[in-house]
């Protein structure tokens, strides 16, 4: 028995209400959960001081530095390497199959494991290239990494410009860069951002690549510059978790830096999240 569009559709309907709740109730559910565990460690001292005592005392402040770097870093090198790549399959690369080979090469990239971007890592930028453990190869690995996310994102936020926009500019005797410099890459933007913001998060969250390319498991001062070692949150989380320390002793600094690890990402969502935006409520058309 066949039944009526309007109860088919309030079935998937409700299925998707259900779907959609469980997935904000379990986020709300570990968010709480870290935050309940992590709150009582949050403290001037614990933001600020370095760590003591193979990390069972003090707090996280190169950790907090190290990360907020590996992010700066990796953005600085991935997000115009993904647009300028995103700009050329999308405006300028014909249908064919070297084209096809480039998205399917990107396919496979986003789908490939972090642990195999940190061996390439250590591999080509701590070895070959002599950059040795460091900020500078971790970061050049986590933009590796972040790349074909970054150039998906893009790719799809250009491709919603609407043609239009581009014949109307070309009519008008405007070459083809300035079109998509002046008029395509402002309204694709919104999009653009959001490939950021996953990208951002991605990055402050990885643990293989940066242990295998420059995170320490002790350092407690900040780095001096790119090419040297560093702390970060993700790892010194891993650490705390699942090194010889005592774990009781050091149970809420494990709460306490996953909790400030998640603000650190929402907060950069949320200025991201602004700038997107921003930016949409200045497109009318």
């Amino acid at each position: 028995m066949w039944l009526k569009p309007t109860t088919t559709e309030k079935i998937a309907f409700a299925f998707l209400t259900i779907a959609i709740t469980t997935v904000v109730a379990f986020v709300f559910l570990i968010l709480y959960y870290i935050t309940a565990n992590g709150i009582g460690a949050i403290s001037i001292d614990f933001l600020t001081n370095v760590p003591l005592k193979r990390m069972t005392e003090g707090g996280i402040y190169p950790a907090i530095i190290g990360t907020l770097l590996l992010i700066t870093g990796s953005m600085v090198v991935a997000l115009p390497l993904g647009i300028l790549a995103a700009i050329y399959l999308n405006e300028y690369a014909r249908e064919g199959k070297l084209t096809w080979t480039i998205q399917m090469a990107i396919s496979n990239l986003a789908g490939t494991p972090s642990v195999v971007f940190g061996l390439f890592g250590l591999a080509l930028f701590v070895k070959y290239m002599g950059f040795g453990p460091s900020i500078l190869s971790a970061s050049l690995t986590l933009a590796l990494l972040v790349l074909p996310i970054i150039i998906r994102a893009s790719e799809e936020a250009l491709a919603t410009v609407p043609k239009g926009f581009r014949e109307a500019s070309l009519a008008l005797g405007v070459t083809k860069w300035q079109t998509i410099r002046k008029v395509v890459l402002p309204i694709a933007l919104p999009g653009i951002v959001t490939g950021a913001i996953i990208s951002v998060g991605r990055v402050a969250g990885e643990t293989a690549p940066i242990l295998l390319t420059g995170a320490a498991f002790f350092l407690p001062r900040l780095p001096d510059s790119v090419s040297d070692q560093f702390m970060a949150l993700p790892y010194h989380l891993f650490v705390l978790a699942t090194s010889g320390t005592n774990i009781a002793k050091t149970r809420p600094i494990q709460y306490g830096t996953a909790l400030v690890l998640l603000l650190i990402v929402l907060g950069l969502n949320l200025i991201a999240v602004a700038i997107r935006r921003h930016y949409r409520k200045k497109m009318k058309w």
